[in-house]
C-alpha cells in the first residue's frame, strides 16, 4: 500500500505566508518573525500527510517566492546586478531577485508550462559562476526528520532547470543553454551526497520539459545528465516527475531508459494516452508512480474509475511497485475545503481541495491493497451522481446557443485599417496615444468598504456613494497627468474574474480557495460548474458613470472568455471550448450593452490566451481556433468606430503572434519590458502588425520607479520596429497591487517620455 503526493500548496490555509511576506517586505517584522510562519506551515503540511496515511511526503516543494528561483539561489546562479559576494544567499539577495529594489530590476517572471502560477526566469551563460549556495532542499528534510517524518525531498530536475532558464543580458541568443549541464551537475552531486549523509531513502527530480515536444541533443542531454549522477545516486531510490500533458514516445523512451532511476511519475489526467505506452513498454522492476487524483482541479475524484485504472497497472508494474499519486503537484489547487463555510451543500459535496486530495490518493492506495473503505467510496458515488443529475448545471438555452456558434468564424466587417481611421475621426487622439490598462491602487480604505457592503454594515447607498468619489479621484488624477485614453481604476472589483463570474450564472465562489499565481500574490478562481449565462448587465453602470466624470475616452473594462476560463475552475464533463463559447455569448451582451452607453473604448482582457496553449504542438492550432473565435465572437457585432483593446499578460508570444493578429482587435496592450523587450524581436523578424499596438514601457509587478529617460529609451526602441501611427504607451499590467506613491512619479515619467518623443517626432518633419 504506497501513496505519494507531487508537491503542496505553500501559502497555507488562509494564506498565512502571504501576510508574514508582505509584513517583512514593508519592514514591519523581522526575518525570524518570516521564518516561524514559514517553520509552523511546514511542520503542519508534513504532519497532515502523515496523519492521513500517506507514504512518500515530499519536502523542498515549500518556498517563500518560487521553486525555480530556489534552484537558482541552490547552483549560485545570481546575475551579476545583484552584486552578491558569495556564501549562503539571503532573503535580501533572493528577494532582489524576485522583486528588484530601487536600484537593480528583478528577474524574468513567465508562466509555469500552461498554469497560471509564475516562475523567476534563471539567467545564465558562459560566464555564469555555479556554487552550492543554499543548502535549504537538506535542510528542510533535516527539519521533517526531527519531527518524526522522513520524507522525499523534491528537486528541479537539472535538464529542466536549464530548459526553462534564458541567455543572460548581453550573451548571444543563440548561446546552448544546455552546454551548462556539466557545470551545475557538480552542486546536484553535492546536494544528493548530503541528503544521503541526512538519511534520505528517495529523491525525487522533477522534469516536466520531458512533455514537451524535444530535440535528439535534449533528450540526449537527460540521458548523460543522469548517466553522470548515477554513482552519486547509487544507494538512493530515484523518481523522475512529469506532469501536464502525455510524454511523448520519443521521451518516455528515454526517461525509461534513464541511468540510475528506480521510478518514473506520470500524469493520468492530463496525459491520458501516456497510459498506452505504459501498457505497451513498461520497464519491469520500476516503481510507477501513477499520477490518478487531479491536482490542477478541484472536483472530487471519481474513486471507482481511478481504482479500475490502477488495478489494470497492478498487471503491469506489479502489485509491490505501483504507487498511488496526484497528477502534478497540489499547489495549482484550493488548500482545504473545510474552511469553506458559506459554500452551498450540493456543490460542496462535489469538491475535493488539496486536503481532500490527499485523503482521496490514501483511500485509493488503500482500496488498491485489499482495505477498501466502503462507506468512503459510496459517498463519493452518491456525490458525483448528485452533480451529473443536478438541474443546475444545465441550461438548454445556452447549450443552443453556443452549439449554434461553430458554423461561422465571426469577424467584423471592416478591416483594422478602416476601423481605426474611422475612430481616430471621432476620439482624435494624438501621436503615441497614452493609457494605462484597467486597475489603480486597491488601498486599504477601498477594500474596507468592499467588505462591509458585502457582510451589509453599509447601505448600497453609501457603498455606491464611496466607489463613486474613488472612480472621480482615478480620474482626476489621470487628468491631472495628462493620460488620453482613462480608465475608472476599477474600485469595484474584488478580482478580474471573480468579479464577473459573481455576475454570471453557472458560477459558484468560495472563501478560501486561494491558489498561488507569483510570490505573495494569490487569485481565487471561481469554480464553473453549469452553463454559463449573463443574467444583467455587469459593468455598464460604472463605466457610464466614470464616463460621465470626463471629456476624454473612458475604457468599458471586461475580461475576456478565454481568461475568465483559464482563470477558473473549469467544469469537467464538457469540453473545455464549449464552456468557453457560452462565456463569449455572455461577455458578448454585456459589450453591445457598453456601446449602446456611450463607451466608445471597450477593452476585453485575454491576458491568459498564451497560457491556456497545449504544451503539444501537435494540439496548438484546435486550442488556438476556438480560443481567438471566442474572442471574435464578444466584439464582432459592434460599429466600426467602437474601439476594441485587448491586453496580455507576462508570456512567450511570438510563437503564436499570427493568432494574435487574428484575434482582430483594434489595439492590443501586451507586457513587453520585464522580459527585456522580448516582444519587439517578432517585429524585427518582419512580422507586419496593422492594428494598434502598446508594448508596456515599464514593470508594473516590481516598486522601482522608472526614470523618463528609460521610458524614452525602451519607446525609441519600439519606434525602431514599430509605425508611430499605430504605438500606444501604456505600463505592462494593470496597477491594482501598487502604491499611489509609486504609481503616480512612474505615470508622470511615462507621460512626460512620451510628449518628450512627440516633440523630437514633430520637429523631425
Amino acid at each position: 500500500m504506497a501513496s505519494h503526493i507531487v508537491g503542496y500548496p505553500r501559502m497555507g490555509p488562509k494564506r498565512e505566508l502571504k501576510f508574514a511576506l508582505e509584513s517583512f517586505w514593508d519592514g514591519k517584522s523581522s526575518a525570524e518573525d518570516l521564518e516561524k510562519v514559514a517553520t509552523d506551515l511546514r511542520s503542519s503540511i508534513w504532519k497532515q500527510m502523515s496523519g492521513a496515511g500517506i507514504k512518500y511526503i515530499p519536502s523542498n516543494t515549500f518556498s517563500y517566492y518560487d521553486q525555480v528561483l530556489d534552484t537558482t539561489a541552490m547552483l549560485g546562479a545570481v546575475p551579476e546586478r545583484y552584486s552578491w559576494t558569495g556564501g549562503e544567499i539571503g532573503l535580501s539577495t533572493y528577494f532582489s531577485m524576485a522583486r528588484g529594489n530601487a536600484t537593480v530590476p528583478a528577474m524574468e517572471m513567465t508562466k509555469w508550462f500552461d498554469t497560471n502560477y509564475h516562475f523567476i526566469v534563471p539567467e545564465l551563460g558562459p560566464s555564469t559562476k555555479f556554487s552550492y549556495a543554499s543548502h535549504k532542499a537538506v535542510s528542510e528534510y533535516k527539519e521533517a526528520k526531527a519531527l518524526g517524518i522522513d520524507t522525499v525531498p523534491v528537486l528541479v530536475g537539472p535538464v529542466s532547470y536549464l530548459l526553462l532558464s534564458k541567455p543572460a543580458k548581453g550573451v548571444e541568443k543563440s548561446f546552448s543553454l544546455l552546454s551548462l549541464l556539466g557545470s551545475i551537475l557538480p552542486i546536484y552531486k553535492e546536494v544528493v551526497a548530503e541528503l544521503k549523509a541526512a538519511g534520505a531513502s528517495w529523491i525525487q527530480f522533477d522534469e516536466p520539459t520531458l512533455v514537451k515536444d524535444l530535440g535528439a541533443h535534449e533528450l540526449a542531454a537527460f540521458s548523460s545528465a543522469y548517466a553522470e549522477l548515477e554513482l552519486t545516486l547509487s544507494g538512493l531510490n530515484v523518481l523522475i516527475e512529469t506532469y501536464f500533458a502525455d510524454i511523448p514516445a520519443e521521451s518516455y523512451k528515454t526517461l525509461t531508459s534513464l541511468s540510475g532511476v528506480t521510478a518514473y511519475g506520470f500524469d493520468l489526467i492530463r496525459g491520458a494516452k501516456t497510459l498506452d505506452l505504459i501498457r505497451s513498454s513498461f520497464p519491469s522492476g520500476k516503481y510507477l508512480f501513477a499520477g490518478v487524483v487531479d491536482g490542477r482541479n478541484i472536483w472530487a475524484d471519481d474513486l471507482a474509475a481511478s481504482l479500475s485504472t490502477l488495478q489494470s497497472l497492478e498487471a503491469v508494474a506489479g502489485k509491490d511497485k505501483l504507487v498511488v499519486s496526484t497528477s502534478c503537484s497540489l499547489m495549482h489547487t484550493a488548500v482545504d475545503l473545510i474552511n469553506e463555510t458559506k459554500l452551498d451543500d450540493e456543490i460542496k459535496s462535489w469538491l475535493a481541495f488539496a486536503a481532500q486530495k490527499v485523503v482521496e490518493v490514501n483511500a485509493l492506495a488503500k482500496a488498491l491493497a485489499g482495505q477498501k473503505d466502503e462507506a468512503y467510496f459510496a459517498a463519493n458515488a452518491a456525490a458525483l451522481a448528485s452533480r451529473k443529475s443536478s438541474p443546475r448545471v444545465t441550461n438548454e438555452e445556452v447549450q443552443k446557443a453556443a452549439a449554434a456558434l461553430k458554423g461561422s468564424d465571426h469577424r467584423r466587417a471592416t478591416n483594422v485599417s478602416a476601423r481605426l481611421d474611422a475612430q481616430q475621426k471621432k476620439l482624435n487622439l494624438p501621436v503615441l496615444p497614452t493609457t494605462t490598462i484597467g486597475s489603480f491602487p486597491q488601498t486599504v480604505e477601498l477594500r474596507r468598504v468592499r467588505r462591509e457592503y458585502k457582510a451589509k454594515k453599509i447601505s448600497e447607498e453609501e457603498y455606491i456613494s464611496a466607489i463613486k468619489e474613488e472612480i472621480n479621484k482615478v480620474v482626476k488624477i489621470q487628468e491631472e497627468l495628462d493620460i488620453d485614453v482613462l480608465v475608472h481604476g476599477e474600485p469595484e472589483r474584488n478580482d478580474m474574474v471573480e468579479y464577473f463570474g459573481e455576475q454570471l450564472s453557472g458560477f459558484a465562489f468560495t472563501a478560501n480557495g486561494w491558489v498561488q499565481s507569483y510570490g505573495s500574490r494569490c487569485v481565487k478562481p471561481p469554480i464553473i460548474y453549469g452553463d454559463v449565462s449573463r443574467p444583467n448587465p455587469m459593468t455598464v453602470f460604472w463605466s457610464k458613470t466614470a464616463q460621465s466624470m470626463t471629456s476624454r475616452p473612458m475604457k468599458g473594462m471586461l475580461t475576456g472568455p478565454v481568461t475568465i476560463l483559464n482563470w477558473s475552475f473549469v467544469r469537467n464533463d464538457q469540453p473545455r471550448f464549449e464552456t468557453c463559447y457560452q462565456i463569449a455569448l455572455a461577455i458578448k451582451k454585456e459589450v453591445e450593452d457598453l456601446e449602446a452607453a456611450g463607451i466608445q473604448v471597450i477593452q476585453i482582457d485575454e491576458a491568459a490566451l498564451r497560457e491556456g496553449l497545449p504544451l503539444r504542438k501537435s494540439e496548438h492550432a484546435f486550442y488556438l481556433d476556438w480560443a481567438v473565435h471566442s474572442f471574435r465572437i464578444t466584439n464582432c457585432g459592434v460599429q466600426d468606430t467602437t474601439q476594441i483593446h485587448t491586453h496580455m499578460c507576462y508570456s512567450n508570444f511570438n510563437d503564436i503572434i499570427h493568432s494574435i493578429i487574428d484575434m482582430d482587435a483594434d489595439v492590443i496592450t501586451i507586457e513587453n519590458s520585464r522580459s527585456d523587450e522580448k516582444l519587439l524581436s517578432v517585429f524585427r523578424e518582419g512580422v507586419k502588425y496593422g492594428a494598434g499596438i502598446g508594448p508596456g514601457v515599464y514593470d508594473i509587478h516590481s516598486p522601482r520607479i522608472p526614470s523618463t529617460e528609460e521610458i524614452a529609451d525602451r519607446v525609441n526602441k519600439m519606434l525602431a520596429v514599430l509605425d508611430t501611427n499605430i504605438l500606444w504607451v501604456n505600463p505592462d499590467c494593470g496597477l491594482k497591487t501598487r502604491k499611489y506613491t509609486e504609481v503616480k512619479p512612474a505615470l508622470t515619467n511615462m507621460v512626460s517620455a512620451t510628449k518628450l518623443i512627440r516633440t523630437q517626432l514633430a520637429s523631425a518633419k
